[in-house]
């Protein structure tokens, strides 16, 4: 099993620098570099100060200025946000400057209230027509000359310009949560990614036979890589999972706004709300998360993760919590490099996967 890591540029209250919180990213992704990390990854998100990331190819790019191997993804560009022509030459163009070490993750949004300023309102679900509309053309555009004639785009003979360093075109990743996307990721030749939040192991489970499903639905394709991300914090100090089961309740009181609409952001700033009164109330129980997420000492970390190693996911995403300090966070990463990591023999499974 590889692994990966997500780290996002985050300021929870305006005490944050922007330029310390640059920095610290860099350095985290610096020492997932270092440490045999496979993949670092940045989201799209606008106007909201917990995940700063408007322009994901700018930051990929500063990345890959200052890190040797580590390949660098988007996880993920919003379809509903771009045109096609723009998507493939941004894209195309940091593969280039990255000596061809980009993994393109694309999907529909996450946040309703993105797309009631960045789409105009409209309902997030449309997002996965949108994404099922460009891909194919994305792969064209990065392919030579193609006139375009559909429902949501539409536009004259053009190409991709540049094109990508990585023939026919880089890893594609596809966000997939319903059984749906996954049998279209899985036609498409997409890899996958996904993502249980805070739910039991029980949802790893499902996520992984919804995946095996789309296999047996589509045989002759080629099996793509399955990646699965969780909230991970190592820490065998005393008081080390209490602190890390408040950041991570800190942080989800904010997600849950997002991901729900249910609260206030103001100057970008998210409004943490009571998730004591969530439906899903019961997987912020304390108990509950340090049973699901990857949270405790080094050998408490190894021996969750042989559960996913043997569930047969090919990539694992280390989460770094945003609520811990940023010597924490660093402190966390340190940790799994060096006394979780070596638990677990390099993987074989080819980076490129289905997108070969």
């Amino acid at each position: 099993m590889q692994f990966q890591l997500v780290i996002n540029m985050v300021r929870l209250n305006p005490s944050y620098d922007m330029r310390e919180v640059v920095q610290h990213t860099l350095e985290m992704v610096q020492m997932a570099d270092e440490g045999g990390f496979a993949i670092a990854w940045v989201p799209e998100h606008h106007a909201i100060e917990m995940t700063i990331s408007p322009g994901p190819f700018q930051l990929l790019t500063y990345w890959a200025a200052h890190t040797k191997r580590i390949r660098l993804g988007t996880a993920v560009v919003v379809a509903p946000y771009w045109h096609p022509i723009k998507l493939a030459g941004e894209a195309a163009l940091f593969d280039v400057l990255s000596g061809g070490r980009l993994e393109f993750g694309i999907g529909r949004g996450a946040y309703q209230r993105e797309f009631d300023r960045m789409a105009n309102g409209m309902d997030q679900n449309l997002g996965v027509p949108y994404m099922q509309e460009i891909l194919p053309v994305l792969k064209k555009l990065w392919a030579g000359d193609y006139e375009h004639k559909g429902h949501y785009w539409s536009f004259p003979t053009a190409t991709s310009v540049p094109k990508p360093l990585q023939k026919p075109h880089p890893p594609i990743w596809v966000a997939a949560r319903d059984p749906g996307t996954y049998d279209w990721a899985i036609k498409n030749g997409c890899n996958i990614l996904s993502w249980p939040l805070s739910r039991p192991f029980a949802e790893a489970e499902s996520y992984k036979e919804r995946f095996e499903t789309a296999l047996r639905n589509n045989p002759g394709v080629k099996r793509p890589l399955f990646m699965m991300m969780r909230g991970t914090i190592i820490d065998e100090r005393p008081g080390g999972k209490e602190k890390a089961v408040n950041a991570t309740i800190r942080v989800s009181a904010q997600f849950e706004n997002l991901f729900k609409n249910i609260g206030g952001v103001q100057n970008g700033f998210v409004e943490e709300v009571d998730v004591s009164k969530l439906g899903n109330r019961d997987e912020y129980n304390p108990e509950k998360l340090l049973e699901n997420l990857i949270i405790g000492a080094p050998e408490e970390a190894v021996e969750k993760l042989k559960r996913y190693e043997a569930l047969g996911v090919d990539h694992f995403c280390y989460n770094a919590n945003p609520g811990l300090s940023f010597a924490d966070q660093k402190r966390s990463l340190r940790m799994f490099i060096e006394k979780v990591m070596p638990a677990f023999a390099e993987s074989k499974v080819p980076m490129r996967g289905a997108a070969e």
